[in-house]
């Protein structure tokens, strides 16, 4: 089953620790702007953290726009043809979501790769705010986060023998195991 990357902006704490693994990852070396992954922030008031990441969309702009065809997409994966692509950078001006990169040192526009199927951001994230999910569960943490703003709550708090305890929504949207 494919899996692909989700993100729950309100987890999100500014930290960069997944830029910072996405780089050590692909190119070896502690530069953020090497990565894959880009956490955007906006400010001034609320605060607004939001790390960007390749959809591994369906129909990928990126590949529609690519002269080359340069661009596939296999088992949920996008992914450029170092072969083929002629670095003319039509994909990143298209991905509507930002989620293409380039920099000087790199010859090629470069993407998330979902490192093999075990992404470094997620491991690193130390708020959960980045999830490795069935395909299936797109759009769940969005889901959930409308319908408690919808509802007004984060966490219900009741009685179980005697004992008071909270339950807290914010925990739905942890992987399956």
């Amino acid at each position: 089953m494919a899996k692909h990357l989700t993100v729950v902006p309100e987890r999100c704490s500014g930290c960069r620790l997944c830029e910072l693994a996405c780089a050590i990852h692909h190119f070896g070396v502690n530069n953020p702007k090497k990565s894959a992954i880009r956490v955007m922030v906006a400010f001034p008031h609320p605060v607004i953290r939001m790390p960007i990441v390749c959809r591994q969309c369906a129909r990928p702009k990126c590949r529609e726009n690519c002269p080359e065809n340069a661009i596939a997409r296999n088992n949920g994966l996008v992914s450029i043809d170092s072969e083929k692509c002629i670095a003319c950078g039509q994909c990143v001006i298209t991905c509507p979501f930002g989620a293409i990169f380039v920099h000087d040192d790199v010859p090629l526009p470069f993407k998330c790769d979902l490192c093999g199927g075990d992404p470094e951001c997620v491991k690193v994230c130390p708020k959960q705010a980045i999830l490795y999910q069935p395909e299936h569960m797109a759009g769940q943490a969005h889901r959930m986060s409308s319908m408690l703003r919808y509802a007004h709550m984060k966490e219900v708090t009741y009685v179980e023998e005697g004992e008071q305890k909270k339950l807290r929504y914010a925990e739905i949207g942890k992987p399956e195991a």
